[in-house]
């Protein structure tokens, strides 16, 4: 698609020109080596325990992805619509899914420079004498892109449908933390309509694997916990994620579409 990389280049290089951006790197970044060298002290110098904590084991981790990577949709594309400078992109001899990708390529560019830090960390202990397991190290941080790539395609989606930024900023919040929360969502809903799916599916149980199972693939913690973390490079959980990466890229660029042909 031509045009892609300049589009790249150009919201990568707004992105660090705002001073939002790097308040979110200096937090984030300032958390993450707080709870580094706290697990680090606990562990009595657990290193591979000390890593896995910080990056996928802890709470922290995925709330700053859900948080992090709507904002940043919302950076990249509502406040654009709401200045007018992306009807200029749209104007100009670009398609929208260039458009459309390379401000995503942008969004997720950010959020691997923020995962950095584990290499960061990774490599100074090296250099005082404790490697840690680098297959593991580079696995996990495989994993952190990839997530953080399907939460800002999942945002972009969201943000193409409004140029009102806050609301663009909940609705793509809102569908991210839909997503993370669904597998446990639909087995509650599974249960509270347990006699309904009976009757469709013939029996509950039939249900109960069928659902269960589509909710079950759909986890993306799961993905991720089950493969990169355990330093486990799987085909199909990188297939699992450019999959639906590229359909959230697909929606967005069709939303951005109708709404040009609506006005």
């Amino acid at each position: 698609m031509r045009g892609t990389f300049i589009i790249f280049r150009r919201e990568l290089a707004g992105l660090f020109a705002a001073p939002l951006a790097w308040i979110l790197l200096f937090v984030s970044l300032l958390l993450n080596g707080y709870l580094f060298s706290l697990v680090l002290s606990q562990t009595m110098g657990d290193v591979t325990a000390s890593l896995e904590f910080v990056f996928g084991g802890n709470f922290f981790f995925w709330a700053l992805m859900l948080v992090l990577s709507p904002l940043l949709a919302m950076r990249l594309l509502t406040e654009e619509a709401a200045n007018g400078t992306l009807e200029y992109l749209r104007t100009a001899p670009v398609s929208d899914a260039a458009v459309v990708t390379g401000k995503f390529l942008a969004g997720t560019a950010f959020m691997a420079t923020l995962w950095s830090s584990l290499l960061i960390y990774a490599g100074a202990l090296s250099l005082w004498g404790v490697a840690p397991d680098w297959g593991q190290v580079i696995t996990i941080y495989m994993g952190a892109v990839l997530s953080s790539a399907l939460f800002v395609a999942i945002g972009l989606v969201a943000c193409s449908i409004t140029d009102i930024p806050l609301l663009a900023a909940f609705l793509a919040f809102m569908s991210c933390l839909l997503w993370v929360m669904m597998p446990a969502l639909g087995g509650m809903l599974l249960v509270q309509m347990r006699v309904l799916f009976a009757d469709l599916f013939g029996s509950f149980e039939v249900a109960e694997a069928w659902i269960g199972g589509a909710l079950e693939r759909m986890d993306v913690r799961r993905h991720f916990g089950n493969s990169y973390f355990q330093g486990v490079l799987d085909s199909a959980e990188v297939i699992f994620f450019l999959t639906w990466i590229s359909l959230f890229l697909f929606l967005t660029t069709r939303s951005l579409e109708s709404r040009r042909w609506r006005g």
